[in-house]
């Protein structure tokens, strides 16, 4: 299948972020693509580490998610893309990611396990971590995995979905630029894709307070496609073959003596 990462700048306006992904899925599909990956908080996104943003927050059925399942219609294809989701009798919100099919039903979603208290930065502040529960849909022959942005950084994280089956991984995010972050991001991507042979679709959200470089990473660890630092999209083909082939030369799945497990 062909897989897309579609990279922009979310902000506080809503109505704004929606056309920006609605352009973005528009050019992915002129492309032929399967399967488009809008970044972390591609809704709704306030840089302000103090903002309150439980009120801005909507429903897995509400606008937001509506809009994006009539956008996978529309073009016939799936759609993974970031939210802010209420939270049920009120309190913090969860940092939630929608998966669409090409028909607008959902695949389900994907809550983020591990909040970004890192760098001087604490999102627990605003948001509700949430248990491990593994989100995996058929696409195109391969199963696919969804984490995000901080996730990346446990490897765990990643065997846990490959655990559950996931020959690729998708990571919307918003990385936040700054010393030696993008060298980060794609050592991370280029990592979680070559421990596990999967394929590895991080999508990040652009400047100013993000860095882009969204890309995919096929399953030897090699960039396949790369979207640099401006808004954006960036396409590669997925093959269950491929994925194949490498875990046949480089078998550590099998290889290995430890299991992930989580409570």
């Amino acid at each position: 299948m062909l897989a897309t990462v579609a990279q922009f700048a979310a902000t506080t306006d809503k109505a704004a972020n929606l056309e920006a992904a609605a352009g973005l899925v528009a050019t992915a599909a002129a492309r032929g693509s399967d399967l488009v990956v809008l970044p972390e908080n591609s809704m709704y996104a306030d840089p302000d580490p103090q903002a309150e943003t439980a009120s801005k927050a909507e429903a897995v059925d509400g606008p937001f998610a509506t809009a994006i399942a009539a956008l996978a219609k529309e073009h016939g294809v799936a759609i993974v893309a970031g939210m802010t989701e209420a939270a049920a009798g009120g309190g913090k919100p969860s940092n939630t990611v929608l998966a669409v099919d090409g028909t607008g039903e959902q695949f389900g979603v994907y809550r983020k396990v591990h909040l970004y208290d890192a760098f001087g930065y604490r999102e627990s502040d605003r948001v509700q971590a949430q248990p491990a529960k593994a989100l995996t849909f058929r696409l195109g022959g391969l199963t696919v995995g969804v984490m995000t942005c901080y996730d990346l950084r446990f490897p765990e994280m990643a065997r846990f979905l490959v655990d559950a089956g996931a020959e690729a991984l998708v990571v919307p995010a918003a990385w936040v630029a700054g010393p030696v972050k993008e060298d980060h991001w794609t050592t991370l991507l280029r990592a979680r894709a070559i421990e596990n042979t999967v394929y590895v679709l991080g999508c990040g959200q652009t400047g100013p307070v993000s860095c882009g470089q969204s890309a995919i990473i096929d399953p030897m660890g090699q960039i396949a496609a790369s979207a640099g630092e401006t808004p954006g999209v960036a396409s590669a083909v997925l093959d269950a073959a491929r994925v194949a082939e490498v875990r046949a030369k480089n078998p550590s799945l099998a290889n290995r003596r430890f299991s992930v497990t989580f409570d």
